[in-house]
């Protein structure tokens, strides 16, 4: 269902977006985390391990489809803001454009580098073969990856959170079975894995472009709208291509933490996975207040509401906030039992490893769940910039903790790497925001003057409402 989120209560609105994006969410990390449970606890340690240091491979690739196709559906919520149909359309042909170019190169780069990715990786070699394996089938599927970050993408933008969350849910249902016949009846080991995972991708896919025909008039593509306009890829780019590496350069943080995670052995690296797996479960609550804020913004920034803007992200981010610390007092006296999930049998090192990152780590939600905010407000008014700058801070920071602590306190030093990293990124895009929600008001008057003065009825004194 189409939600104009430019009319109405912000903070109702934001929410009420939110708890799909975030139940769904909660299902794409157990999507992951059905991975991690049915490998560890039919396989044994090794094999979860192998699926431990493979994850932040595929999270790099995972990222810059991510952060891509976000980039791209910011353009096609900012146009169904200005009313603008035809834009709309248009926006959608161009991102399916680039979009495809993306996951091809990305194919095909992964899959030959893929042995000398994983060498620099420091994999121990009791695990190489499996994570190869692992990588190598989920690799192949990238398009899958990259088409439904998209299609689901479209459908949020035009304000509709609750149906990429059924289709989540359905997947997550179905990866779960597929997973335990391939490994289990089909002992197909961690390919059993990355091919149930694929598969529930298709379906996922498929429900998208079923859904999206059959729903949204305004998304159906006639043979008038397939035409290239080269400023208006630009303009889609020139979200995208930042975003990408933002979120890639976070990504490559996670890597290079892994990189060094492995030196440590088998038991941290399957500590380590087991505790991100329940970190990322537990903050996916601020992931969803982040994505709700994008959209919110992106489309009143194409209506001009800028005072709108504006009180919808100071009010989601005192939420944010108090869930932040919520959520961390939840992990913190409830982590260990968590853990315990993943392993088969006592092994308590691996315990004490995982309950020794979530103790520090969450003590720094309430800057994570900021990031999520400010980052995401930039992006829906199309300023991508600094928070590829926040990103290239957090990298530095997370890289350097993680390097130099880990040789002072062993895999212990590991535990403040992500922490210090947040506090920087925090730093950084909440003065980029306020820095440019003040230059705000000029800007889009200009932007609204490109692609929108005189359409559908709008000029742009009528943009610029007094609120």
């Amino acid at each position: 269902m189409i939600k104009d989120m430019t009319v109405g209560s912000p903070l109702k609105l934001i929410i009420a977006f939110a708890i799909p994006v975030l139940i769904g969410n909660v299902f794409q990390q157990l999507y992951n985390l059905t991975d991690i449970l049915i490998v560890g606890r039919l396989l044994g340690v090794e094999a979860l391990a192998a699926v431990g240091v493979s994850a932040p491979i595929f999270m790099v690739l995972l990222m810059i489809a991510f952060g891509f196709t976000g980039g791209l559906t910011v353009i096609t919520a900012q146009r169904f803001g200005a009313k603008d149909k035809a834009g709309v359309r248009s926006s959608v042909v161009h991102s399916l454009l680039s979009s495809t170019v993306l996951s091809l190169v990305m194919t095909g780069i992964t899959l030959f580098y893929l042995p000398q990715i994983l060498r620099v990786m420091n994999v121990p070699d009791n695990i190489m073969a499996n994570a190869y394996k692992f990588l190598y089938v989920l690799s192949s599927g990238l398009v899958l990856v990259v088409s439904y970050n998209l299609l689901s993408g479209f459908i949020r933008a035009l304000g509709d959170s609750k149906t990429p969350l059924y289709f989540l849910i359905f997947s997550t249902v179905l990866n779960v079975l597929l997973n335990f016949v391939f490994i289990y009846y089909l002992k197909l080991g961690v390919v059993g894995s990355a091919a149930g995972t694929l598969t529930a991708m298709t379906v996922s896919v498929v429900l998208c472009v079923i859904y999206i025909g059959r729903k949204f008039p305004i998304l159906r593509l006639r043979r008038s709208d397939w035409y290239y306009n080269p400023a208006f890829m630009r303009e889609h780019l020139a979200v995208a291509v930042p975003m990408a590496v933002q979120f890639s350069v976070i990504a490559l943080g996670l890597i290079i933490i892994q990189a060094v995670c492995n030196s440590f052995g088998s038991d941290v690296i399957a500590a380590f996975t087991s505790a991100l797996r329940i970190e990322q479960v537990a903050t996916s609550t601020l992931v969803a207040l982040g994505f709700s804020v994008a959209t919110y913004t992106a489309q009143n920034y194409g209506a001009g509401k800028i005072s709108r803007i504006r009180r919808g992200v100071v009010r989601t981010s005192l939420v944010s906030l108090s869930f932040s610390i919520f959520i961390a007092f939840l992990v913190r006296f409830g982590g260990e039992k968590m853990v315990d999930i993943f392993i088969k049998g006592e092994n308590e090192h691996i315990v004490e490893v995982a309950r020794g990152y979530l103790n520090i780590s969450t003590l720094f939600y309430c800057f994570l769940g900021q990031i999520f905010i400010f980052r995401n407000a930039l992006q829906g008014i199309g300023q991508s910039v600094i928070p590829m700058i926040a990103s290239i801070v957090e990298l530095v920071m997370r890289s350097f903790a993680a390097i130099y602590l880990a040789s002072r306190l062993g895999y212990a030093g590991i535990y403040y790497a992500s922490p210090i990293a947040w506090v920087g990124a925090a730093v950084v895009v909440s003065l980029g925001y306020c820095y440019s929600v003040r230059q705000l008001k000029d800007c889009l008057k200009e932007k609204l003057l490109r692609y929108r003065g005189g359409q559908n009825g709008f000029n742009v004194g009528d943009a610029v409402p007094a609120e």
